[in-house]
């Protein structure tokens, strides 16, 4: 079957459906990643947005429902150049368009990606549709895309209740990875009381907690500030999430609150825009974004450069230098990557040390964050 793909700026792509059937209007990104297409597709960030995977071969080791980042796929649409019919990979429980299918993700293949990433690069992120439907009015799909906003897709990706994850219950699962030939980790069990605000949370930023033996209580992104407080945590997570940081002026007050509590706080992706908007700094949308598991960070402290994964269309500018102090930028385009707050117990990154699929150089930093746990304690 026929599907196209129109952009704001009048370009239209002709290829064929794939996944759902339905009808989609979403801003169009673009991922480098080769692989972890599973782990992208369950990103709660992309809310609101359909990805181009630049990559292009996209589907041959199946899928694997243990590695999905959340309960559901949050990708509006999926375009790819070929998509793998017969996935080989012996954990492979489905492959790709099946899976699109069951959840509902409308996608398009056989389309230029190169082509289509050029645009994006060359004129900026924009809107488009994704249908079946060939019969279209391009000027009337034209208008219909410039004037689509997704807003507070924070909402849509939170929890939506206080829950707590035990690190001997994760221990159990652990336990069972380590029949099938998986790492464990040995850390010691219910060592610190970890608070997680679910932005939009990664699955494997609980996990990298608790096989660090934190017990991690989730809570919701529009919780009050005294409830976390109240519940003595030994730190807090702000993970990441989807949308421009500025739309959340309540958890914004709401973070500030948590920095001024003095209790450790470790803040990834949309938690770190929100602290920094917090305490008086500044995000900006940038042309394109960095969405990928390719990206260079380089450490201020030690020089060395990482390997990073990448999910983002926004980034923090102009902090005051007595609030905090960079910690990490891009070795591509200097954009602030990390911010270390002085006098304060506070790290803040924009790439994901959790990464799963994807580079796992920077997760040395939840070591950190158990540090500074271990010396406030």
């Amino acid at each position: 079957m026929k599907a196209f793909l129109i952009l704001e700026d009048g370009n239209v792509f002709m290829g064929k459906s794939i996944g759902s059937t339905r009808e989609i209007i979403s801003e169009i990104v673009f991922n480098t990643s080769m692989t972890g297409y599973l782990e992208i597709l369950t990103d709660p960030s992309y809310a609101g947005q359909s990805v181009v995977m630049t990559y292009p071969l996209i589907g041959n080791y199946g899928i694997c429902y243990e590695d999905m980042e959340s309960t559901k796929p949050w990708v509006g649409g999926y375009i790819v150049k070929e998509l793998a019919r017969h996935p080989s990979n012996f954990r492979s429980e489905s492959s790709i368009e099946e899976f699109l299918k069951e959840k509902d993700i409308p996608g398009i293949a056989g389309i230029d990606t190169r082509a289509l990433t050029k645009i994006l690069r060359e004129k900026g992120t924009m809107n488009g549709m994704i249908t079946i439907n060939g019969n279209f009015n391009l000027q009337e799909v034209v208008e219909k895309l410039k004037n689509h906003h997704s807003t507070n897709t924070v909402n849509l990706v939170t929890c939506k209740e206080k829950k707590t994850i035990l690190s001997e219950d994760y221990k159990l699962t652990e336990a069972e990875k380590a029949r099938r030939g998986l790492k464990v980790h040995p850390y010691k069990t219910g060592k610190f009381k970890t608070a997680l605000l679910d932005l939009g949370s990664k699955n494997n930023i609980a996990a990298c907690l608790l096989k660090r033996g934190c017990d991690v209580t989730v809570y919701p992104a529009f919780t009050k500030a005294e409830e976390i407080i109240g519940d003595s945590p030994d730190g807090i997570m702000l993970s990441n999430g989807p949308g421009d940081p500025k739309e959340y002026a309540d958890i914004i007050k709401e973070v500030k609150k948590l920095y001024d509590s003095n209790i450790p706080i470790f803040a990834i992706c949309l938690g770190h825009q929100l602290m920094a908007l917090a305490n008086g700094g500044n995000t900006r949308k940038m042309k394109y974004g960095h969405r990928g598991a390719n990206h260079p960070v380089k450490d201020l402290k030690t020089g060395r450069v990482y390997i990073s994964t990448q999910n983002h269309g926004y980034v923090v500018e102009d902090i005051s230098d007595s609030i905090a102090e960079p910690s990490f930028i891009n070795a591509n385009d200097r954009t602030i990557e990390g911010l270390h707050y002085l006098g304060r117990n506070i790290i803040t990154v924009q790439f994901h040390p959790e990464a799963c699929s994807g580079p796992q150089d920077t997760e040395f930093l939840f070591n950190e964050f158990m540090q500074m746990m271990e010396v406030s304690k």
